[in-house]
């Protein structure tokens, strides 16, 4: 029987063609344009205006191509917010203020100027135009995030003000908008200030206590990922009801998350792999079928309003960049990469241009509507666009690059760095996931192929089959391989386990070794024998021992409790570098409690790789007793200890297992037993040994960041 072929006509109306062909675009865009050297944001743009409206016209934009674009254009306020390091974030907020006010100012000027003197605009329209050039779209920020250099000063400092400028020229939106209409009154204020206020409580303080008991309860991975883009939708309609732009709620809601969703978890992988796979690159092709190439060419009004708009935007956020440079001494390459991320104009411009285009004002004699924003603006806002994505493309990649490289050329290389390899020993199905997740937290950001997963096989005393084995260990290869993490599984026939630990320890030169705790069992005497005489005889290995009662995604924050001489253990910065890692990796805050010259390090050591941590003073057991006492739901524990014979080790240690057993039946814990000889490392030794060399330090914590 034969198909019936139907004439293709354009507009191509069938949805499977249509898809297929925006498919096809997201597919082979990127490939061709990054063997020359072009970002491919401006590929996707460039083809949406090819097969746009005003194109070719082989599509429309239409309603689904407008509501995949509005997800990726909300994915990408999402994932600003949600990759943020809230650390550096709180510490430079006057930064990203000062850049914030920099960026709307200098462009809000040069645009007044040219709406009310030039265009001879009124001033309600003077003062809209100028606030288009005030905003800026992270266009770049998932080429800037694929580099790995999203934690850069000058990329937090570009997305903090930029959540600042865009509710700034938003807020000028709306009371203009307010004016033309003759709302503007003590009411509208009130109105807009008890808005603005509850949409932040809602989304700030009541989405991380409604993501934590989701998280908590529900492990289904799938049903984890719907919820997060659930959350980006509930913000984006939050912040319209509050009379803001979607964006501004998107970009909460990643403020939001930000802690529950470790950047190392599987979780952060599929969210990052699904927005940049399908909604991001739709929101640019939905941006190209925008621009109209006949407006410019059919009308010179149009080019000449088009060009005070690039000068306006494109040169007022260049002396932005460049004062914001000069002000935080930054290198010429981060002031051109501030310049590079906040150079485009997308979505809160096409917003506000759209929203004053349908606003009318009066009539002309003729009876013609006058519009707060007239055709010239709205044609000359694609150009605009257009312009400015190509610019910050260009800007965003060449200066990341640079930056990317010269972070590669300053990481620590050579015979003195180890290589981490970290071993994780499963023999509980339960325990799959919470050991994959501690191992994917401590992990160097580089070690992509260091994780070992290890079953023991032991027919006599029946403690794991060779089909249990199988099934174990391929659930941890695929939770690593969510997190695009390659873990070894190791099958082991061994009489002991922890002679088989001990084996795979020697053979595969582990660095870092990681046993689960049952949560029922807790320390049983067996266990601490194995502790004492099994574990701890490796002595060039770290040792962390691990207790999990909630996933831990959702521990807001640990207690640190570093116990006197811990300093001058070999192991002691290795150890420390796993407790920054998870600090960093889960967004969780540190409260260190130790004796006040291992205060003193830590301050030296926060200077030069700062974490969101607290510093208490501590100089007994009995006082970390109390300490250990008073945790809170949602609080965890990390105890540095020593074997004994070691510098710190002191006799309440011994009595730590069974505190712990008695007392802490609702929090998780994670004793690190720092190893005991140097693995050879001159590095580590130097830091170890002069701990007022702030280069060596400084190198060793470098490490955190691979």
């Amino acid at each position: 029987m034969m198909l019936a072929i139907h004439p293709i006509t354009l507009p191509i109306a069938d949805p499977l063609i249509k898809f297929l062909i925006e498919l096809v675009i997201i597919l082979f865009i990127p490939l061709l344009l990054n063997k020359i050297k072009v970002p491919h944001i401006l590929g996707l743009i460039i083809a949406g205006a090819l097969i746009g409206p005003n194109g070719f016209h082989v599509l429309e934009r239409d309603s689904s191509v407008i509501v995949i674009g509005t997800t990726g254009l909300l994915y990408i306020m999402f994932l600003a917010g949600l990759e943020i390091d809230m650390g550096d974030f709180k510490r430079n907020k006057w930064k990203s203020l000062t850049f914030a006010l920099y960026t709307f100012i200098f462009p809000f000027i040069l645009g007044f100027i040219g709406g009310y003197y030039v265009l001879q605009f009124s001033i309600p329209s003077s003062i809209l135009f100028a606030s288009l050039f005030s905003s800026h779209t992270l266009i770049a920020y998932p080429l800037i995030s694929g580099m790995g250099i999203a934690k850069n000063l000058s990329v937090n400092i570009t997305v903090g003000g930029t959540m600042i400028t865009d509710v700034l020229s938003l807020l000028v939106l709306a009371v203009i908008v307010g004016m033309s209409q003759g709302e503007v009154g003590t009411a509208f204020w009130v109105r807009l200030g008890v808005s603005m206020a509850l949409f932040s409580a809602i989304v700030l303080m009541l989405f991380p206590i409604i993501a934590r008991w989701f998280f908590k309860r529900v492990e289904d991975k799938i049903s984890q990922y719907i919820f997060v883009v659930v959350m980006i939708y509930l913000g984006a309609l939050l912040a319209e009801i509050a009379g803001i732009e979607a964006i501004i709620g998107a970009f909460f809601a990643g403020l939001a998350l930000n802690r529950l969703i470790p950047h190392t978890s599987s979780l952060m992988n599929r969210v990052e792999f699904v927005g940049n796979a399908i909604f991001i690159p739709f929101f640019l092709i939905s941006v190209g079928m925008l621009i109209d190439f006949k407006a410019f060419i059919n009308d010179w009004e149009t080019l000449g309003v088009a060009a005070i708009m690039l000068v306006a935007s494109i040169g007022g956020k260049y002396m932005a960049a460049y004062l914001t440079q000069r002000t935080f001494k930054l290198t010429g390459n981060e002031g051109r990469l501030i310049f590079g991320m906040s150079a485009a104009s997308a979505a809160a411009t096409l917003a506000s241009v759209m929203v004053g285009y349908t606003i009318i004002i009066g009539e002309t004699a003729d009876g013609e509507p006058i519009r707060l924003l007239n055709d010239h603006v709205l044609n000359g806002s694609i150009l605009l666009i257009l312009v400015s994505c190509t610019i910050s493309s260009f800007v965003s990649m060449s200066s990341g690059q640079k930056i990317a490289d010269a972070d590669k050329d300053n990481t620590v290389t050579g015979k003195g760095v180890e290589r981490e390899r970290i071993l994780l020993p499963i023999n509980n199905e339960q325990m799959t996931e919470k050991m994959v997740n501690l191992g994917l937290l401590i992990k160097t950001e580089s070690n992509k192929e260091g994780i070992f997963a290890l079953n023991i096989i032991n027919e006599d005393k029946k403690e794991s089959s060779v089909k249990n084995a199988e099934r174990i260990l391929d659930a941890a290869v695929k939770m690593g391989a969510a997190a695009d993490v390659v873990i070894t599984p190791i099958t082991r026939h061994d009489e002991q386990v922890v002679s088989g630990v001990n084996n795979v320890i020697k053979e595969k030169n582990i660095t870092d070794l990681i046993i689960g705790l049952e949560r029922e069992k807790g320390f049983s005497a067996s266990f601490i024998y194995n502790l004492y005489n099994g574990y701890l005889t490796n002595e060039h290995v770290n040792l962390l021992i691990y207790r999990a009662i909630q996933p831990i995604s959702t521990v807001k924050n640990y207690v640190v409790i570093i116990p006197r001489d811990a300093e001058e253990e070999p192991g002691f910065f290795h150890a420390l570098l796993k407790i920054w890692n998870i600090a960093r990796n889960s967004g969780a805050t540190m409260t260190f409690h130790a004796n006040k010259r291992m205060l003193g390090v830590l301050e030296r050591i926060l200077k030069k790789s700062a974490i969101e941590a607290e510093l208490q003073e501590m100089e007994s057991w009995n006082e970390a007793e109390n300490v250990l006492l008073g945790l809170e739901t949602d609080q965890g524990l990390i105890v540095l200890m020593a074997d004994r014979n070691r510098f710190s080790y002191t006799s309440p240690m011994h009595a730590v297992p069974e505190f712990l057993n008695n007392n802490l039946l609702h929090n998780n814990y994670i004793l690190i037993y720092p190893y005991s000889e140097a693995r050879g490392n001159p590095i580590e030794r130097r830091a170890v040994n002069n701990l007022d060399d702030f280069a060596a330090i400084g190198k060793v914590i470098g490490k955190v960041f691979g």
